[in-house]
């Protein structure tokens, strides 16, 4: 079972909007953010219902991002999170990867959306139900 996973951006302050809105039309929000002098390397911030179980950092010489890179799914309850999810994305510069519906090809009941951060990783919101 994970508890958390984190992800580096190119653009810091451009991607934390991003996730703000889009983390945010699905129940998501900013739980702990640090700066890059707190934390001796890059800025973070973790979002998440109870717990901060999804982390994004600045970049850096040390810390380089590697676009385009990583897939990450967010299971969400109803298919209405999908949609919201994908408006929420579009709406703050996020690119279409594959607009909402079902993916039987995975499962009778996938219904799952998918777009582009501004760092080209894909990020989805999935629900498993069946309406």
């Amino acid at each position: 079972m994970l508890d958390h996973l984190g992800i580096y951006a190119s653009d810091f302050e451009r991607s934390k909007l991003f996730y703000r809105a889009v983390l945010g039309a699905i129940g998501y929000k900013p739980l702990h953010e640090m700066t890059a002098r707190d934390t001796g390397l890059v800025p973070l911030i973790g979002f998440g219902v109870e717990h901060a179980d999804f982390w994004l950092g600045g970049s850096s010489a040390a810390r380089p991002v590697t676009c385009g890179s990583l897939h990450i799914a967010f299971r969400v309850k109803n298919r209405a999170g999908v949609e919201a999810f994908y408006q929420a994305a579009l709406k703050v510069g996020g690119r279409d990867n594959g607009k909402p519906g079902l993916r039987p090809e995975y499962h009778p009941h996938y219904y799952g959306a998918f777009v582009l951060d501004p760092d080209g990783h894909n990020i989805e919101a999935v629900c498993h139900e069946p309406e």
